[in-house]
């Protein structure tokens, strides 16, 4: 069977409803307030990773094996 012939005179006035949803607005530029906060949000996060950091990085460290550290106890050493 063809295709079914349009009633109006021309075929891309019917199908017009068909290609509106495809048209997308254009989007609004940021304020200066919203570039400012995306800004410091970004700096706040990445002064927590190098903060986590500056922390973590001693907790992580092995103690030396030679170092005579509060392993003894001194108190005792006197008597």
């Amino acid at each position: 069977m063809g295709r079914r012939e349009e009633s109006v005179p021309f075929a891309f006035v019917a199908e017009s409803e068909h290609f509106r949803s495809n048209v997308v607005p254009p989007r609004r530029r940021p304020t200066r307030s919203e570039i400012l906060s995306r800004v410091l949000l970004g700096l706040v996060v990445v002064a927590g990773l190098v903060g986590s950091l500056l922390l973590g990085v001693p907790a992580l460290e092995t103690p030396d094996p030679l170092d005579d550290g509060p392993d003894r106890p001194t108190a005792a050493e006197s008597r």
